[in-house]
């Protein structure tokens, strides 16, 4: 399709944007713990408002916010019976706020935004008992899938997947569907659950008929960045790269095991590592630098996060009429330190 998601890869950069569960979390709409994304019906007003502070900050996807609304997440809080109309609902909702605008260069241009199905890890896979668990995973995806194509999406995300085995169960029943398919790895760590290097997964991926591979979550800048310059040597596929924005660090390259006062900073302590929207915006330099096609941020990501990156790649989005001017600002009116904070992020992830 010329317009759908691999038109646009091989016009140029595609921003996505994530960080759905954290930001409804936060804004008290989704429990830490179970996140379930109990808000698409529960509130789903609060849900189209957060896809449209995205798009207005310059996502050229919505992604329906369908991760962890499977089987096997729903039954931990009783609500099986409401997987399918959450999974529709998600689907509608993301593509009525698709139709509302994006940037002023895609406006022009007669685009919308693309919209996106999502699946993602299961929890339910288990290579010591691979004929079974790939079962019961297949048929969770087939489900979803189903329900998306159904709905009218434009391709699909598989994301957030640590074993190389489901990741291949997932790009399959995509590929069924006749959807691009987009599959992006957790790098939890430094090999996948079943023994895999995460270059050699993404290989196999490519090898398998995925469009776009790379990976999502997990990762911060700091520590997805050598992964992903690792990997657009070695496959020849478009490429995506979705950090966490945390600090993540040599010692602590996944955001899970981030220490705050000797415990886990995850997940409710981990505002003390939260990126600034500068380095996000480097992140997005660089990352467009080394070839990356699919750009975005994942957990944690916020509006102004996504509208710096936006930025930082040229666009001028609906939310750039109130980008920061703190010459305007009575007490603080300096701009020029803005713009040497603003060049200092920029070189931050070489």
């Amino acid at each position: 399709m010329k317009n759908g998601i691999l038109g646009r890869l091989q016009k140029g950069t595609v921003l996505g944007a994530e960080g759905y569960l954290f930001e409804l979390e936060r804004r008290g709409y989704i429990k830490a713990g179970a996140y379930v994304p109990e808000v698409v019906l529960d509130y789903p007003n609060a849900l189209r408002q957060l896809h449209r502070e995205f798009l207005r900050a310059g996502s050229e996807v919505m992604v329906a916010f369908t991760y962890y609304a499977h089987r096997s997440k729903l039954k931990v809080i009783g609500r099986e019976k409401d997987l399918e109309p959450m999974n529709r609902q998600a689907l509608r909702i993301a593509k009525e706020i698709s139709k509302e605008g994006l940037s002023s260069e895609a406006l022009a241009k007669g685009e919308n935004a693309l919209v996106a199905g999502n699946i993602c890890n299961t929890w339910e896979y288990d290579p010591d008992n691979k004929k079974k668990s790939s079962e019961i995973v297949r048929a969770m995806y087939e489900e979803q899938v189903r329900w998306a194509v159904e709905e009218g999406v434009d391709f699909i995300i598989a994301e957030t997947i640590e074993y190389v085995g489901e990741a291949l169960i997932a790009l399959e029943v995509i590929k069924k569907s006749g959807l691009p398919a987009l599959v992006t790895y957790g790098a939890t760590y430094d090999k996948s659950k079943d023994g895999y290097e995460w270059i050699e997964g993404c290989k196999m991926l490519e090898a398998n008929g995925a469009d776009v591979v790379g990976f999502n979550c997990i990762r911060g800048p700091k520590t997805m960045l050598p992964l992903i310059e690792k990997l657009r040597n070695k496959v020849n596929c478009y490429i995506a790269a979705q950090p966490v924005p945390y600090h993540t660090t040599k010692k602590f390259p996944s955001f899970q095991f981030l220490k705050y006062e000797k415990a886990n900073a995850f997940p409710l302590y981990l505002d003390r590592f939260l990126c600034t929207r500068f380095e996000m915006a480097s992140f997005a330099k660089h990352a467009k630098d080394l070839g990356v096609d699919y750009i975005g941020i994942c957990c944690g990501g916020a509006p102004h996060h996504v509208r710096a990156m936006a930025e930082v790649l040229g666009r001028t989005t609906p939310a750039s009429k109130y980008s920061p001017d703190m010459s305007l600002h009575g007490l603080l009116g300096d701009e020029t330190v803005v713009k040497k904070h603003e060049k200092k992020f920029l070189k931050k992830w070489k």
